[in-house]
């Protein structure tokens, strides 16, 4: 056998053996997932809560409780999370938020909001309108691609 042919299967082998325990640890890491989340949901309860604050930040910087920080791996504790400030009765309190609400959540607003433990893990009601996104600011090469679309009349002027 051509040594390049050798090099080429021990390769495979290699790939092969790596998908097979990235597919069992998928598999594991999903099973816990699940567990989590029934958890989560076996212990949510509907606060009525006034935001104060929401930045992304480091958990060391969050505020968070000394046993949360304990209990986080070493690898959460340098990631950025979605921390809420918010007075829930007479108490301020760090919440950690989950990523795919934190951009819908009202700053300096009351809401009613569906919390596990220290976790928000949905903004229900919200007290008062909802406040509009402010617009994204266009690059300088759309602005430059609109206004020449304007001038040859493919788009409508505004």
């Amino acid at each position: 056998m051509k040594p390049w042919m050798i090099v080429l299967i021990v390769i495979t082998v290699i790939l092969v053996a790596a998908l097979v325990v990235l597919y069992f640890l998928g598999k594991k890491a999903q099973k816990k997932q699940e567990e989590q989340q029934e958890m989560m949901n076996a212990n949510k309860q509907t606060v009525s809560m006034l935001i104060i604050d929401k930045k992304r930040m480091r958990l060391v910087d969050s505020g968070l409780p000394a046993a949360v920080m304990e209990q986080a791996p070493k690898m959460m504790r340098r990631a950025k999370l979605p921390i809420i400030k918010a007075k829930v009765g007479p108490q301020v309190l760090s919440l950690i938020c989950e990523e795919k609400i934190f951009d819908s959540v009202p700053v300096k607003k009351e809401v009613k909001a569906v919390v596990s433990g220290i976790y928000v893990m949905e903004v229900k009601g919200l007290h008062g309108k909802a406040a509009a996104e402010p617009e994204k600011k266009k690059s300088r090469f759309k602005q430059a691609l609109e206004r020449a679309q304007e001038k040859a009349g493919a788009k409508p002027v505004k």
